[in-house]
């Protein structure tokens, strides 16, 4: 029994007796050895509802619930000084944005040069614009102008400012555009600092020009169709690396070109306009769009024949 004394044989009685008189009472306690334990505020059990389930959540004393709480404390501070370490800066923090695109679906692979934290606006371009033939005269004159502009700008801020550009150009009117005066030129300068002056001149320089070509060749996509037989180049190249800034082909456009008299109009300029007109298709083999734009071009060559069968019909 707790207390209690084990008696050799052969003690004395009274010796017994002092012995037994001395030790104490089950369940008592000792005077002056009686220690009165008071709450530690710092390892109080949290409150309901902040309590960790996976601290302290079984024990079943208050003195296991101190420990408990004050490995879950510990726990705590620790997690909280880790934290601190490992804040991302600004340019992370930036990256982090929900403004910031999400990674494109993988059920759709992309040339490379698409990443996860382009501009939507230039994810939206590549995937239904860049490389998808166009001819219609006015659309292939809004290519060239914005391909122009790549000598001073990059597609995503060309993007964001298509708009700009088309209240500018009046919605890239090419007969509307030749119409410009003198006057007009200077206020486009200084209500906009997009272009330089000498792009803004070469815009309306060539908007007068095209005029002369539709003339000669009944429209301005007949004349940039001819120089490849009116059917796409089809690179297929692999790897970013393969793709060229500018090509032969690119070069004999910008000699006629500049022939005429058209301004700004070099080889990597073509080569830009070629590319976003889909009459270069530079979209990589393993792009999603590379087989797309394949075949909008097949699509466009039976409706060509079934439109001359037509008229032949006529």
């Amino acid at each position: 029994m707790p207390g209690a004394v084990a008696l050799r044989s052969g003690a004395n009685p009274r010796s017994k007796q002092k012995i037994a008189a001395a030790a104490p009472e089950p369940g008592t306690k000792k005077k002056g050895s009686e220690r009165r334990s008071r709450p530690n505020p710092a390892t109080r059990p949290p409150e309901s509802g902040r309590f960790d389930a996976s601290g302290a959540g079984s024990c079943s004393s208050d003195s296991s619930c101190d420990r408990g709480s004050a490995k879950v404390g510990g726990a705590r501070r620790k997690n909280v000084a880790r934290a601190a370490r490992v804040a991302p800066e600004a340019s992370d923090a930036a990256a982090e944005s929900p403004s910031i695109p999400k990674e494109p679906s993988l059920e759709k692979k992309r040339c490379s040069w698409i990443t996860p934290y382009s501009d939507p606006l230039y994810v939206t371009f590549h995937d239904k614009e860049w490389g998808t033939p166009v001819f219609d005269d006015r659309k292939l004159f809004e290519l060239l102008i914005l391909s122009q502009a790549l000598a001073e700008l990059s597609w995503p801020t060309i993007l964001k400012k298509r708009g700009t550009f088309r209240k500018l150009f009046d919605d890239f009117d090419h007969s509307s555009i030749a119409k410009f005066t003198e006057k007009k030129i200077i206020l486009l300068r200084s209500s906009s600092s997009l272009l330089s002056e000498q792009k803004i001149r070469a815009a309306v320089e060539n908007a007068r020009l095209i005029k002369k070509i539709i003339e000669e060749f009944g429209s301005f996509s007949n004349y940039c169709w001819n120089f490849v037989c009116h059917k796409p180049i089809v690179n297929g190249f692999r790897y970013t690396r393969q793709v060229p800034v500018k090509s032969p082909k690119a070069e004999a456009i910008s000699k006629d070109l500049m022939q005429r008299g058209f301004r700004c109009v070099g080889p990597t300029i073509i080569y830009s306009f070629m590319q976003a007109a889909g009459i270069v298709n530079d979209h990589l083999s393993s792009c999603f769009r590379f087989n797309a734009c394949e075949n909008h071009t097949r699509a466009a060559e039976v409706k060509k024949s079934i439109s001359a069968m037509l008229l032949t019909e006529a």
